[in-house]
C-alpha cells in the first residue's frame, strides 16, 4: 500500500492564526537547552542531577498524557486545553527564574511535564477540525513548519541572550513572554470549531498521525499519544503477551521494538549532550550554537521527507535515516578519543549535531508511514497505545540509565550505547518490512484463491458450459 505524505506546504502558512505556534516553540525549545544548563551553573549540579530531573519530566510527561488525552475527547474546549498548556509553562518558567535549590527545581520540571500534554492532541484535533479534508495535508505541513520556525528563533534568542550577558535565569523571563504570547494569541485569534472530533481521529490521517508522533524540535521526546486510555492491571499484560504471540506473523510488534529502541538511544544521548559540551569547555552561547545546528538542519530536512518517502519508499527511508543517525553518534563518541581544541570541538560537535537533526526528521515521516500502514483495517487506538507506552518506557528508561551511566560510566560509554541500540535497530526494520510484504502476498493470494472458488460453480453447471456453445 503506497501512502502519500504532504510535508511541504502549498503556502507557508496556511491560517494566519497558525503563527500563534512559532512563540511557544520558541520558548520550549530555548528552555530545552537551559533547563541543564541551569543544574550544571548556578545551582553546581551534575551530569546525574540532569539525568533524574529528565527522569522526573518524562514520568510526569507519560502519567499525564493519559489524563489530557481524555480531556481533549470530553471536554471540547481547544483553546482552554492550549491557554492552560502555554499559560502553564509561562507562570512556571518564570516559577524557575526565582529558585535557589536543585530540589525546588526538580518539583517545578517535574510541573512542568504535567502541564506539557494539556496541549498536544488539543492543537491536532483544532487543526482537524477547523480545516476540510482537503486542506489538512497542508495545514499539519505548516504546523509542522511553525513548530520548527519556532524552535530555530528560540535557540537564536538564547544564543544571542547568553552571548550579551551570563545572566541564565533571566532568559527565563524572556521565554516566559514568549510562552504568554502564544496562549494570549491563540485565545483571541481560534475560534472553536462547530463539529467536534475525538483522539481517535487523529489515526485516521497520515499527516495528523505523523504529527501526532513527531518527535518535538523543542522537546526532544514525542508525547506519548493514548486514543484510548490503558488499564493497569494483571489482566491487560496478559493481554499484551497474548498479542505480542498472535501478532508474530504480523510486523507491528517488530516496528514497535524498532522505535522503542531508538527511543531509547535518543533520550539516552539528548540528555547527556549537554552536559557533555559543557564539560569539554563550551561557553553557553556555543552550547545554542551546537542545538541550533539541529533544529536548523530539521527545518531544513523535513519538507523534503514525504517526497523522499514516497519516491524511495519509508522502509529503505527509515534504515538510512537510522544508520546515518548512528554514525552521528559514533562520531561524537570518536570524539572523546581526541584532545580537540576548542574551535575543533565546537566546529565537530556542530557539524554531527546537524546530521543528526537532519536524520530524525527523515527517520519520524518514514516511521510514521509504516506505522500507519500496519494499522489499516486494525485497533488503532489500542496499537497507538501499546506504542505510546513503549515510548514512555523506553524515555524513563533512557533517562535513568543515563544517571547510572553519570556515576558509573562515562559520556564515551553513553554515545556507545546509543549508537548500539540504533543500529540494533536497523534489523529489525529489516524484518518488519519482509513481514509487511509477505503478509500482503498472503492477502493477495488469499483473495485469488476465494474468486476462483466462487467462479468454480458457475463453471462446473452444465447449463452454463450448454449455454457457451453455438446455436
Amino acid at each position: 500500500m503506497a501512502i502519500s505524505l504532504a510535508t511541504w506546504p502549498r503556502r507557508l502558512v496556511a491560517r494566519p492564526w497558525l503563527l500563534a505556534f512559532v512563540p511557544i516553540n520558541a520558548a520550549t525549545a530555548g528552555f530545552g537547552v537551559l533547563l541543564p544548563l541551569l543544574i550544571l551553573i548556578p545551582l553546581h549540579g551534575s551530569w546525574a542531577d540532569v539525568a533524574l530531573a529528565a527522569t522526573l519530566f518524562n514520568s510526569a510527561v507519560i502519567l499525564s498524557s493519559v489524563a489530557w488525552g481524555h480531556l481533549a475527547d470530553r471536554y471540547p474546549g481547544r483553546r482552554a486545553l492550549l491557554v492552560v498548556n502555554y499559560g502553564g509553562y509561562a507562570l512556571l518558567y518564570l516559577g524557575l527564574a526565582h529558585i535557589g535549590s536543585l530540589p525546588l527545581l526538580y518539583v517545578i520540571y517535574t510541573a512542568i511535564g504535567l502541564v506539557a500534554p494539556a496541549g498536544a492532541s488539543a492543537s491536532n484535533l483544532l487543526i482537524l477540525e477547523k480545516f476540510p479534508e482537503v486542506e489538512r495535508a497542508t495545514a499539519f505541513a505548516s504546523f509542522q513548519e511553525m513548530s520548527m520556525i519556532g524552535s530555530v528563533a528560540g535557540l537564536l534568542v538564547g544564543y544571542f541572550w547568553t552571548a550579551a550577558n551570563d545572566a541564565l535565569l533571566s532568559l527565563l523571563y524572556v521565554l516566559a513572554a514568549l510562552a504568554g504570547l502564544s496562549a494570549i494569541a491563540l485565545w483571541v485569534a481560534i475560534r472553536e470549531a462547530p463539529h467536534r472530533l475525538t483522539t481517535a481521529s487523529m489515526a485516521r490521517h497520515p499527516e495528523s498521525l505523523a504529527s501526532r508522533l513527531h518527535i518535538s524540535a523543542s522537546l526532544r521526546i514525542a508525547i506519548p499519544f493514548f486514543p484510548k486510555r490503558p488499564h493497569v492491571g494483571a489482566a491487560p499484560l496478559r493481554r499484551f503477551r497474548r498479542w505480542v504471540r498472535d501478532e508474530m506473523h504480523h510486523e507491528l510488534p517488530l516496528v514497535m521494538g524498532a522505535i522503542f529502541l531508538f527511543n531509547l538511544a535518543s533520550n539516552l544521548f539528548n540528555i547527556s549532550y549537554t552536559p557533555y559540551l559543557y564539560s569539554i569547555g563550551l561557553g553557553v552561547a556555543a552550547i545554542f550554537l551546537v542545538n541550533f545546528s539541529n533544529n536548523f538542519a530539521q527545518v531544513l530536512a523535513y519538507p523534503i521527507s514525504g517526497r523522499l518517502a514516497n519516491r524511495f519508499g519509508p522502509d529503505g527511508l527509515v534504515r538510512g535515516s537510522t544508520y546515518a543517525r548512528s554514525l552521528g553518534y559514533l562520531a561524537i563518541a570518536g570524539f572523546t578519543f581526541a584532545i580537540l581544541l576548542h574551535g575543533a570541538a565546537f566546529t565537530a560537535n556542530l557539524l554531527a549535531f546537524g546530521v543528526l537533526g537532519g536524520s530524525i526528521a527523515i527517520y519520524t515521516t518514514a516511521s510514521s508511514l509504516i506505522l500507519f500502514r500496519g494499522l489499516e483495517g486494525r485497533d488503532a487506538g489500542g496499537l497507538l497505545g501499546v506504542n505510546s507506552s513503549l515510548g514512555g518506557a523506553a524515555a524513563v528508561l533512557g533517562a535513568a540509565l543515563s544517571g547510572v551511566l553519570a556515576v558509573y560510566g562515562s559520556y564515551r560509554l553513553v554515545f556507545l550505547v546509543a549508537a548500539g541500540a540504533l543500529l540494533a535497530s536497523i534489523p529489525l526494520w529489516t524484518a518488519a518490512a519482509l513481514a509487511y510484504r509477505r503478509r500482503k502476498h498472503l492477502v493477495a493470494a488469499a483473495v485469488v484463491v476465494g474468486a476462483s472458488r466462487v467462479a468454480e460453480p458457475f463453471a462446473a453447471r452444465p447449463e452454463a458450459t450448454a449455454s457457451a456453445k453455438p446455436h
